[in-house]
């Protein structure tokens, strides 16, 4: 049996296209007046460049583009004096549905660089998002070349007529839409200019919009910046513009801390500003938001997709040529391109992190309060990050000073090597603090849960070790007073607490009875289960603590000599009240034994 094979098309109804564009082609309504927008703008970018390739002599170059409300006829009109139509060109783009003349307009004028000159042309379907809102749709255009002007008059159902010799002053276009009944909104100036502002604030080509209702006297003006802040070059900005930019498009009243400005090029391709903003609280506002444009189209109003995961709260506008205009959610999470952005931006933003402190010492330390947790959380999720701002990173100190690491270990080199004394909170540990600073020891102020996490990374990269104060004495906090041992009086202090160690050294702060020390990794290990402990209470003091009594002061003197189990108790519960917060328990114990004592000294 003869085999028979048959090829040909898949032809597509109009009658059945259309019902799916008018209730499918978009998610939002309000999009088809960017698409018309758009495409009224992409024909004026399309006569600017014959014009500027010499192939256009002699034009008006008064260019704009207009939407026009007209409440009584329920129409709504976007004009543009941009390349126009002929009638075969009508024949070929409106007719017949998905053929863009982008394409075949950068192929004949424009050679393999002609996407890179701004014109959409992505659109395809983007005209008949028309009919998302229209039941008749009406295309008066003239061409450039004085052809002849043309109207074109479709509906709904996909039935058309054209006119041919059509009557029409000027070139351009005019896209008439007879809007639905249920439509009539998009009649309204406050409707149109939030739908203007949000998708076409940036359109290269000024807009302006007439509403049937407008009062005589009211101003002209264009609705747009045509000339955004991020398509010029970072030194022709100045600081107020760029605030000025970030105050606009984000309504946030508080000053951005740094800006970035972006003009990446091959093999990357997309220009943007991006702004750390400035944050209240450790977690305040920490979404940021990125909007998405083509060739100044507003595309997206937050793809977090080209921030890496860590860098989630800075704010900005990316412009990129590259992506498709109607980007989807899915093509961003696996797009190699858009991993590559991110990369870039990564970059970009460790290079002005490394700018700021070596160009802008002073206020790059009052920015690192906003910027210290963001920071180190980028450190810790990606190693790259870390090696480009290690040398930038900084250590608040007790005293309200910032240093880097390298900073501190030279400053420290002749009374402590490779070690970094640091205290949680300056008031629980402001006895221990007082003691290494008397001694010119400096204290870093390492007070956020971060903190924990990026010191094991700091000791492995730097070979040094991080230390509590409350976690051993410093050989010079030491005295020379001479060793004392008295088992009877470490018994009294042992039965204070379960597993304490007693130990008696001299310090040379005669005024400091005692302090507790605990291990550093046992300090650790307590924090880490306090982190992860479900009612985020304090654990119990652990084991490995040692209890140091000074015999240099005169309290211990004393005890010494008459082991007072009532003193020796203070002594000890003073000591713990500068390690951590007492129990109920313990706070009652506490007062009522010093108003006892107070009593006796009376």
């Amino acid at each position: 049996m003869d085999e028979k094979v048959t090829k040909g098309g898949i032809s597509v109804e109009t009658e059945h296209l259309f019902p799916i564009i008018k209730k499918w082609l978009y998610s939002e309504k309000e999009i088809f007046l960017r698409e018309i927008v758009s495409n009224a703008c992409d024909a004026v970018t399309k006569l600017k460049r014959l014009t500027s390739l010499g192939q256009v002599h002699d034009i008006d170059e008064d260019y704009k583009i207009t939407v026009t409300a007209d409440k009584d006829a329920g129409t709504l009109t976007v004009s543009d004096n941009g390349i126009g139509m002929t009638e075969e060109e009508v024949q070929r783009y409106i007719c017949n549905i998905a053929l863009s003349g982008a394409l075949e307009f950068i192929e004949k004028y424009e050679g393999d660089d002609g996407a890179d000159n701004g014109i959409i042309g992505h659109f395809g379907l983007g005209f008949y998002s028309a009919f998302m809102v229209s039941d008749k749709v009406e295309v008066i255009t003239k061409s450039f070349t004085d052809a002849p002007a043309v109207k074109w008059v479709g509906n709904e159902s996909g039935q058309y007529e054209i006119t041919s010799n059509y009557e029409k002053e000027g070139r351009g276009t005019d896209i008439i839409m007879y809007l639905n009944d249920d439509e009539n909104d998009f009649l309204n100036r406050s409707t149109l200019t939030e739908i203007l502002n949000k998708y076409c604030s940036f359109m290269p080509v000024e807009i302006f919009l007439s509403c049937s209702d407008d009062k005589e006297d009211m101003e002209v003006k264009a609705i747009n910046d045509t000339n955004p802040l991020w398509q010029k070059l970072s030194s022709d900005c100045t600081e107020e513009e760029y605030t000025e930019f970030y105050n606009k498009v984000f309504s946030d009243y508080r000053d951005p801390l740094f800006h970035i400005h972006i003009n990446a090029d091959y093999p990357l391709n997309f220009k943007g500003i991006l702004y750390f903003p400035r944050l209240n609280q450790n977690y305040d506002n920490i979404e940021g938001q990125v909007k998405l444009y083509y060739n100044q189209v507003f595309v997206s109003d937050n793809i977090k997709e080209v921030l890496p995961e860590y860098l989630l709260m800075l704010k900005g506008v990316i412009d990129c040529p590259e992506l498709p205009l109607n980007v989807s959610r899915s093509y961003m999470q696996n797009s190699q391109y858009i991993k590559r952005m991110a990369t870039h931006i990564s970059k970009k933003v460790a290079d002005k992190i490394n700018s700021l402190y070596n160009t802008e010492r002073e206020s790059y330390e009052e920015m690192w309060k906003d910027m210290k947790i963001f920071c180190e959380f980028a450190c810790l999720r990606d190693q790259k990050f870390y090696d480009k701002v290690k040398g930038s990173l900084l250590m608040e100190l007790t005293d309200g000073g910032h240093v880097t690491i390298d900073e501190y270990l030279e400053e420290a080199k002749e009374k402590h090597e490779k070690v970094i004394y640091y205290a949680n909170d300056k008031v629980s540990s402001a006895w221990y603090i007082k003691m290494y600073n008397d001694m010119g020891i400096k204290v870093a102020l390492l007070d956020r849960g971060i903190d924990t996490q990026i010191m094991p990374l700091l000791e492995q990269d730097k070979d040094i070790r991080f230390k509590r104060v409350d976690s051993e004495l410093d050989e010079s906090l030491k005295g020379d007073g001479e060793v004392v041992e008295d088992e009877e009086l470490s018994n009294i202090f042992k039965s204070f607490g379960e597993g304490i160690t007693v130990k008696f050294e001299s310090l040379k702060d005669s005024s400091v009875p005692a302090v507790i020390n605990i291990s550093e990794e046992s300090r650790r290990f307590a924090d880490m289960m306090r982190m992860y402990s479900m009612d985020g209470k304090m654990p119990p003091i652990p084991n490995e603590s040692t209890l140091v009594l000074n015999p240099s002061n005169a309290v211990i003197k004393k005890l010494l000599d008459n082991k007072d189990e009532a003193i020796a108790k203070q002594v000890y519960t003073l000591a713990l009240l500068s390690q951590r917060p007492l129990s109920d328990t313990e706070m009652n114990e506490f007062l009522k034994s010093s108003y006892s004592l107070l009593e006796k000294l009376l």
